[in-house]
C-alpha cells in the first residue's frame, strides 16, 4: 500500500510572490472545429421575484409580490411582520401551532426573511426565513396554513492550492483567493502532527479540498481531501478516508494522523503521587497543589516524549531541577521534571518515544522520579483522566480502497499543479 516517495516539485510555481497557485477543478467542454451550430435556446432569465420564490419552492410567483429584509437586533417575529400587515391572530398561530417545525423565538439578527403577498389585494401569503445558510422554513399565512422546512440546493466544488508560506498560512491562502477557513480546516487535520503556531517562512504545501456552495456563497467549513505539508524539512501527507465511523485523515501508509499520547513517559515505573490540588508536599511540609503525576523509577531510567512536538524549554530551576518542556500542538504541552540529565535542546523537534532525558532527583525531590505535567489549552490537567482521540489505522479490509484513493488524489494534484507525475517528498516522517 505504500506509495512511491520522491521530491515534491513546488519549484514549478509560476507566481512571482511568496504565495499560492490555485486551480478550481470543474468540468470543461471543448467544441470540435466542425461541430454543427447549436439549436438550443438560451434559458429564460427569471425575475428577482421568481428567483426568490424558486429558492423557497413557492409556486405561483406570477401572482405574488415580495418584501424582503433581515432581522434587526432585538427584533421578534411580530416586529418584522406586524408593520407589513400580518395580523396578531396569524402571528399567534404560527408561533404556537407550528412550533414543532420551527420555534419562531429562535429567529436571529442578521438572518434574511421574505414575505410573499398577493399582487392583487396585498394579502400576506407566505413567510420564508433562512434558518442557516443551508436550511429554511416557510409558513403558510392563510387560515389553516401549515409550515415546512426545506434545504437550499447545494453544489460541491473541488479546488486546489499549492504554495509557500510567507507569514501565516491563513494570510498566504487569502492572498491566493482562498478563504481563511481553509487554514482552520488544514490546522485541524494536522492538529496532532504540526504546531501551526510555529510554522516557518518557506514551509510548503499543496491542498486538494471540497466545499459546499449555495448559489454564489460558500457554506460550512472546507473538507481537506488530500494534502502535503513540508514543515521543518519533513513531509506530512494527509488523505481523507471513511472506514464507516466518520471521515478521518491518514498518512500515505494508512496510519492515523490522530496520534494518541503514550500512557507514561517512563517504562517499568509506578505512579508514586497523582495529580492532587491539595497534596501535602513531602519537602516543603505544607499543603501545596501537585499539578502533575509522579512516576518513580530507577536513577538513569530513560524519559521519553509522550508525543511528537518541539522542545520549548530545556532548563533548570530550584523547584523543578533539570527539566524539559515539549509543545505538541496548539492544544497540548507536556513537561518532565527532576531529571538527572537532559538529552535534548530548546528548539529541537522530537518524535513520540524519543529519549529526552533520564530520571533523577534534582530540584525539590525526595528520590528518583519524573514529575510529568500536562497542559491542555494552557491549563494543567490530570492526563490520566483525559480522553484522547483514538489512533486507528486503515483496517486490512480497506487497504485496497484506501490505496486506490490515495493514488487518484496524488494524480489529480499532480495534474492540477502541472507536474507530469504524482510526487511526494522522500523524507516523510
Amino acid at each position: 500500500m505504500r506509495q512511491p516517495l520522491v521530491q515534491l516539485s513546488f519549484f514549478l510555481l509560476t507566481l512571482t510572490f511568496w504565495g499560492c497557485q490555485s486551480t478550481e477543478d470543474g468540468p470543461q467542454t471543448e467544441l470540435a472545429s466542425n461541430a454543427a451550430p447549436s439549436t438550443a435556446q438560451a434559458p429564460v432569465a427569471l425575475s428577482p421575484l421568481e428567483l426568490q420564490a424558486s429558492r423557497f419552492s413557492i409556486e405561483g410567483a406570477q401572482h405574488l409580490r415580495v418584501s424582503s429584509g433581515k432581522v434587526g437586533k432585538g427584533q421578534s417575529l411580530s416586529h418584522v411582520l406586524s408593520p407589513l400587515g400580518v395580523s396578531g391572530q396569524t402571528l399567534h398561530r404560527i408561533a404556537t401551532q407550528n412550533k414543532d417545525v420551527f420555534d419562531v423565538r429562535r429567529i436571529r439578527p442578521g438572518k434574511e426573511w421574505h414575505l410573499f403577498l398577493s399582487a392583487e389585494d396585498q394579502e400576506p401569503k407566505h413567510f420564508a426565513y433562512a434558518i442557516t445558510a443551508k436550511e429554511y422554513v416557510v409558513f403558510d399565512l392563510e387560515e389553516g396554513g401549515s409550515a415546512r422546512r426545506g434545504k437550499f440546493p447545494t453544489e460541491t466544488r473541488r479546488r486546489y492550492v499549492e504554495g509557500e508560506v510567507n507569514g501565516s498560512l491563513s494570510q498566504t491562502l487569502e492572498n491566493a483567493g482562498h478563504s481563511a477557513t481553509l487554514a482552520l480546516s488544514t490546522a485541524q487535520v494536522y492538529a496532532w502532527t504540526i504546531d501551526f503556531s510555529r510554522i516557518q517562512k518557506g514551509d510548503r504545501f499543496r491542498i486538494l479540498y471540497e466545499r459546499e456552495w449555495v448559489g454564489d456563497k460558500p457554506v460550512g467549513m472546507p473538507t481537506v481531501l488530500a494534502s502535503e505539508f513540508i514543515h521543518r524539512g519533513r513531509n506530512f501527507p494527509a488523505f481523507a478516508f471513511d472506514q464507516g465511523d466518520g471521515l478521518d485523515h491518514f498518512d500515505d501508509n494508512g496510519a492515523s494522523l490522530r496520534k494518541a499520547f503514550l500512557k507514561a513517559p517512563v517504562e517499568f515505573s509506578r505512579v508514586s503521587s497523582r495529580f492532587n490540588k491539595r497534596r501535602f508536599h513531602p519537602v516543603l511540609k505544607k499543603v501545596k497543589a501537585h499539578l502533575g503525576t509522579d512516576y518513580a523509577a530507577a536513577h538513569g531510567t530513560p524519559i521519553v516524549s509522550v508525543g511528537d512536538g518541539v522542545v520549548i524549554k530545556a532548563s533548570y530551576t530550584k523547584g523543578n531541577g533539570k527539566y524539559v518542556k515539549v509543545r505538541h500542538n496548539g492544544t497540548y504541552t507536556t513537561q518532565y521534571l527532576h531529571m538527572s540529565r537532559r538529552n535534548v535542546k530548546e528548539g529541537q523537534a522530537v518524535r513520540q518515544g524519543d529519549v529526552i532525558g533520564y530520571v533523577g532527583s534534582t530540584g525539590l525531590a525526595t528520590g528518583p522520579h519524573v514529575c510529568f505535567r500536562f497542559w491542555k489549552n494552557g491549563e494543567q490537567v490530570d492526563h490520566l483522566r483525559e480522553e484522547f482521540p483514538p489512533s486507528t489505522p486503515i483496517h486490512d479490509s480497506h487497504t485496497t480502497a484506501f490505496g486506490n484513493r490515495v493514488s487518484d488524489w496524488l494524480e489529480e494534484m499532480a495534474r492540477l499543479s502541472g507536474s507530469t507525475q504524482a510526487q511526494l517528498a522522500d523524507n516523510t516522517p
